[in-house]
């Protein structure tokens, strides 16, 4: 049982969890909570450590996820709970935290379709961005300077789960403009272009959506073939950055689907 806040165990938790930099120097990053951990298991994802807490460990729920990541021979540590709070990034966690190494998806050689992401900052939009993506099954997304950093704790429990199914890749403009040379490729906007239901987005296609607070940047408008736009009927002004990514991704499974 660790009980000390000065154990090198506790306090790497702890800086990884404050500071992007000490992510990406020990190329790890922090899960919390019985649903992730067990998404991380089911997933075949390398875990480092399971930290918990002995009231976890007891219960029902608790002694499952344990017994699954036991049998992948993960090491397990017990920590009492002023040892978890410290370390965990909710006001009230739920007994469980693991380090495992930053994703790397493999991202497929050919793709009909990618989600590139400018300059999203808020991590709780960003992490909606990337579970609307996973669900709806989007072969790669690129991201570029300014975008807030995935692995951001706010950013991965908005996800739920959709670092471990959705391939990213960080790409300067120039690399995104090669990769997606034989592409059409649309820009999101509050209110100007073609609607998103008269966009033909069965063909091989990228979509840009960026941050409402700061809209497309230059390259972005460079990049771009077309402005896309969501019709909206009624008196609201705009739609967030995460809402509006999540109707654009799915009508483009509908038109995919249900051709």
């Amino acid at each position: 049982m660790i009980t000390s806040l000065s154990n090198e165990r506790v306090k790497k938790v702890i800086g990884l969890q404050a500071r992007r930099n000490a992510r990406r120097k020990a190329g790890l990053f922090v899960i919390e909570g019985t649903r992730l951990v067990r998404d991380a298991v089911e997933a075949g994802v390398p875990i480092t450590e399971v930290f918990y807490t002995e009231e976890y460990g007891a219960s029902e729920e608790g002694r499952a996820v344990l017994d699954a990541a036991s049998d992948r021979r993960v090491m397990l540590l017990a920590v009492d709970e002023p040892v978890m709070k410290a370390m965990s990034d909710t006001e009230t966690p739920q007994g469980i935290l693991v380090t495992l190494p930053l994703p790397q998806l493999e991202v497929p050689e050919d793709y009909s379709f990618a989600l590139i992401i400018d300059g999203v900052s808020n991590p709780g939009n960003m992490g909606t961005i990337m579970r609307a993506a996973a669900s709806a099954g989007v072969p790669v997304m690129m991201i570029t300077s300014g975008t807030v950093d995935l692995t951001n704790p706010k950013v991965i429990r908005s996800a739920m789960g959709a670092h471990f199914r959705l391939p990213v890749q960080a790409l300067s403009w120039q690399g995104i403009a090669n990769r997606l040379a034989d592409k059409a490729i649309f820009l999101a906007d509050i209110k100007n272009g073609s609607s998103c239901y008269q966009v033909d987005w069965t063909q091989p296609c990228a979509l840009i959506v960026s941050d409402e607070a700061h809209g497309a940047s230059q390259e972005a408008v460079e990049l771009a073939h077309a402005y896309v736009t969501i019709p909206m009927p009624g008196q609201m002004e705009s739609l967030n950055v995460a809402m509006a990514s999540s109707i654009l991704l799915f009508e483009m499974v509908r038109q995919r689907t249900y051709p």
